[in-house]
């Protein structure tokens, strides 16, 4: 009897210890992560804006299915903050390496490019919902007071501007096939495709699309789409111009294979165009060797850094149809690409940001080491 008590207490004993050893790499894994990041040194206090709570799940939704390229977060794994703390390393926080980035900018000018949704609006549920904040509106007014900014989105250039509602900005929209960019137009491109326009204040633009050719099928296809997804609850298709939009972000689990098969079927009619996928949409585009990268590309032409060596793109987007524009400055060996997301992923991005919130603060510290006082 004797025996068994001591070899039972000496398995609770090895349980213990091992329980202790768990919850200290636990600990240590937790204290790894916050080191990590909160490594720029920022206070709390500096965190300028959380995310809207239209990003949050909503909890009156009743039971809410999830696709299966959106599995139920029932709980975030330690393992995942393991993974981030080693992908941070490759692609570093663009806060807390902000002082280094702006050291090679001394003498070149600084030209910004951004994504819309996910970048300066969180991502909701309803796309028409997407709105920035006026903190937001007001920090990118005060960079693009410094330095020539654009917006590149997917969605179309007048709804951008929509949500935008500034006039000292460029807009590219249909990830890029709809630029209203500066008036000198670009020599190197299609002259049939640039036309002049005015802003609401009387200055002179250019506008450039590529795709005009596609509008009579796009309209077209917006037709059939409408009409072959009403029987799908939850689907929304969206007029990006350009591009069409299929979001799926409420259609249930068990009808998205039916919908993807709708849309691909409408594609294979039409043999001009292609499908392309972004966070729970289905995009159908023109195709044309067009992207978000030769969007920027056409825009540094524009404002006249074709070939100049004085000049440091600074590009910030979260989706994939962004790694056009990632890849342009890596192969140009020029600039700045930024990645949003809170999730280690693949990406040609240098550093990274992990929300819209701190791409707030980070274009707070643009504008401010911009200002004459603080050069």
């Amino acid at each position: 009897m004797n025996h068994v008590c001591k070899a039972t207490a000496a398995q609770d004993s090895t349980a213990i210890s091992q329980f202790f050893c768990i919850k200290m790499r636990e600990n240590l894994t937790r204290w790894l992560y916050q080191a990590m990041r909160f490594q720029s040194g920022l206070a709390k206090t500096q965190r300028i804006e959380s995310i809207s709570k239209a990003a949050k799940p909503n909890k009156t939704e009743p039971n809410k299915n999830y696709t299966a390229e959106d599995p139920k977060p029932d709980h975030i794994p330690i393992s995942a903050d393991v993974k981030y703390i080693s992908w941070l390393k490759e692609h570093p926080s663009a806060l807390s390496s902000f002082q280094e980035m702006m050291t090679s900018a001394e003498g070149k000018c600084v030209v910004v490019f951004l994504d819309y949704d996910g970048t300066l609006s969180p991502i909701v549920n309803d796309p028409d919902r997407a709105f920035m904040s006026d903190r937001m509106r007001s920090a990118v007014g005060d960079v693009a007071k410094l330095y020539p900014t654009s917006i590149i989105s997917g969605r179309s250039r007048q709804k951008v501007y929509g949500f935008v509602k500034l006039d000292d900005i460029f807009y590219a929209g249909s990830h890029g096939m709809d630029i209203m960019g500066p008036a000198i137009q670009a020599s190197s491109y299609d002259g049939k495709y640039q036309s002049k326009a005015l802003d609401k204040k009387g200055n002179e633009l250019t506008v450039f699309q590529p795709a005009q050719e596609f509008l009579p099928s796009i309209e077209k296809m917006l037709n059939e789409l409408e009409e072959t997804t009403s029987e799908i609850n939850g689907a929304l298709v969206e007029d990006n111009r350009f591009c069409i939009s299929v979001h799926y972000r409420h259609v249930l689990q068990e009808d998205f294979g039916l919908l993807e098969k709708k849309v691909q079927a409408l594609v294979a009619k039409y043999p001009g165009f292609h499908l392309t996928r972004g966070k729970k949409v289905l995009e159908i585009r023109p195709s044309i060797k067009w992207n978000k990268g030769d969007a920027l590309v056409y825009l540094l032409e524009t404002l006249g850094f074709t070939n100049s060596s004085d000049v440091l793109p600074i590009y910030i987007g979260d989706d994939r149809t962004d790694e056009d524009a990632f890849k342009v400055l890596k192969c140009r060996g020029q600039g700045y690409p930024i990645i949003v997301s809170t999730n280690p992923r693949d990406t040609l991005a240098t550093y990274s940001l992990r929300d819209p919130s701190e791409v707030l603060s980070f274009l707070i510290r643009l504008a401010r080491w911009g200002e004459p006082s603080a050069v």
